[in-house]
């Protein structure tokens, strides 16, 4: 199994050079990669592979920076042409800009060139670089890689993969939830509790506006111009944060307490587009709970069910199991002839909870 762990990185003056070249050089041999391979289909229909090393002659400067860096160029490329050919909906392989503000490369771990020591962790060609380290790594835990990147901020980050043997017993089901997405709450639970999302992005969003109506009477690529651009990267990184802490712990309750949970299966993308939500379901980060909650739960031995999209969880009566032909979304209380009267997120989350028994053939 593998897992990876994020610190915060502190380089020095020379170290962020460094650092900064060799995002440079990876984008490069990414694009020159990707041109020549594009250029050869073009002239015979066939395809042609290459890798970093064909340049190094040519470009001397390649060989300042961490050649495992530029090999996991290659990969990524011919990782991206195989997703393509495999599923087009993906998009054809595009060149990288200098203009993005993610940065990012990985570097693999061979011959220990990786290590992580008291406070530092080395890496080819930058040496030992200062981090801040939250928890300590397991004994057992076998170094793979790392990546190192910038955020939009100008904060540095490496995130250190590392490899483990666990045997992982399935859990005993006895504790089962139903969760159904929430816009305001995040979700409502089949127990009739809701996460209170504190809607991060909404609490920011006025100075956020201001911050940008400041930004859009700059001279454009002046030094002010690109002050108040990190300050906005900066703004935007810290609602980021606070969503995901917000979201591993709710998981984490979860995920503790539960066996078996179980969720619709929701297009999220299509979702913002429909009902024109785009902004609530992004603050929301409902695929990013769901991911969280699914390895959290997989760690523990427990178990989440998705449940079909087209499944009628709010129209269908959590008592009798009547389907009512109709129901808008105006109508927040669910009231069938049966006499059961529930508020129309917590029927539905019971219905995706007995749904998701039926599927795992609890009954």
């Amino acid at each position: 199994m593998n897992k990876a762990y994020k610190f915060r990185l502190y380089p020095n003056k020379e170290q962020k050079e460094l650092i900064a070249k060799t995002f440079g050089c990876c984008r490069f041999v990414y694009n020159k990669m990707l041109g020549e391979k594009i250029d050869y289909y073009k002239e015979t229909g066939t395809s042609l592979k290459v890798t970093p090393a064909n340049y190094k002659a040519e470009y001397e400067w390649l060989k300042e920076v961490d050649s495992l860096a530029l090999a996991n160029e290659q990969w990524n490329l011919e990782t991206a042409y195989k997703n393509f050919f495999r599923d087009q909906s993906t998009g054809f392989p595009k060149f990288k800009s200098k203009k993005n503000d993610k940065k990012s490369y990985t570097t693999n771990c061979v011959n220990h060139n990786i290590r992580l020591e008291e406070g530092r962790i080395r890496l080819p060609k930058l040496g030992k670089i200062n981090i801040k380290q939250h928890r300590s790594i397991p004994t057992n835990y076998v170094l793979k890689s790392c990546t190192i990147s910038q955020a939009a901020s100008g904060k540095y980050y490496g995130s250190v993969l590392f490899e483990y043997d666990e045997t992982i017993m399935p859990a005993e089901v006895k504790t089962i939830i139903g969760l159904d997405f929430s816009m305001s709450e995040l979700y409502i639970s089949s127990e009739g509790e809701s996460a209170n999302y504190p809607r991060y992005y909404r609490c920011s969003l006025e100075k956020l506006k201001s911050m940008q109506r400041k930004l859009s009477k700059m001279e454009r690529f002046s030094n002010n111009y690109y002050k108040q651009k990190r300050k906005i990267a900066i703004l935007h990184e810290h609602i980021a944060n606070q969503r995901k802490d917000f979201l591993h712990k709710q998981s984490r309750q979860i995920a503790n307490a539960n066996d078996l949970v179980g969720i619709e299966d929701l297009n999220m993308k299509a979702m913002q587009k429909a009902l024109n939500f785009g902004k609530s379901v992004s603050d929301n980060a409902w695929g990013m709970f769901v991911s969280f909650l699914k390895y959290k739960l997989t760690e523990r031995g427990k178990h989440l069910v998705k449940i079909d999209k087209w499944f009628p969880s709010s129209k269908t009566c959590s008592v009798c199991g009547v389907v009512k032909e109709t129901l808008s979304l105006t109508e927040r209380v669910y009231i069938c002839d049966c006499g059961n009267v529930v508020d129309r997120d917590i029927n539905a989350a019971i219905n995706i909870k007995h749904e998701a028994m039926r599927t795992f053939a609890l009954v």
